[in-house]
């Protein structure tokens, strides 16, 4: 079986930041959009924003960790989006539980663009957790 992989390798890829993580804070994402992230459309490609949502979620589960878990994954999400961010833009993400049960949890997730103060989508996953 191959070492542990870096769970922010994707995430530094993309330029996601993830603040709180590994802490007791609930944690919070942010990114500052780059030309790499540009759709055709000139607007921030709307797979960025599912990671950032995603991955925000998935660190929320840390808090809310079941006794004799092995690990998560996402078996549902779905996304609304409302608005989008341009080249230069701040956009951030918080996450809240719903629902923290021993099998599943489910998560939701704003994300907004800080520049223009425009929720830019609503985000919610739910989570398998594995034993």
């Amino acid at each position: 079986m191959p070492a542990p992989y870096d769970v922010f390798n994707f995430l530094n890829l993309l330029g996601i930041e993830i603040n709180g993580a590994g802490t007791d804070e609930d944690p919070i994402a942010r990114l500052t959009v780059h030309h790499d992230l540009i759709a055709g459309t000139g607007y921030l490609w709307a797979p960025v924003v599912i990671t950032l949502a995603d991955a925000l979620c998935a660190f929320g589960v840390n808090h809310h960790w079941p006794a004799g878990a092995q690990g998560f994954t996402t078996v549902d999400c779905s996304a609304n989006f409302v608005s989008s961010a341009a080249e230069g833009h701040l956009v951030m993400a918080t996450a809240v539980p719903l629902h923290t049960g021993r099998t599943t949890q489910v998560w939701d997730a704003r994300v907004t663009n800080e520049t223009t103060e425009k929720l830019m989508a609503s985000y919610r996953c739910t989570q398998l957790i594995l034993y």
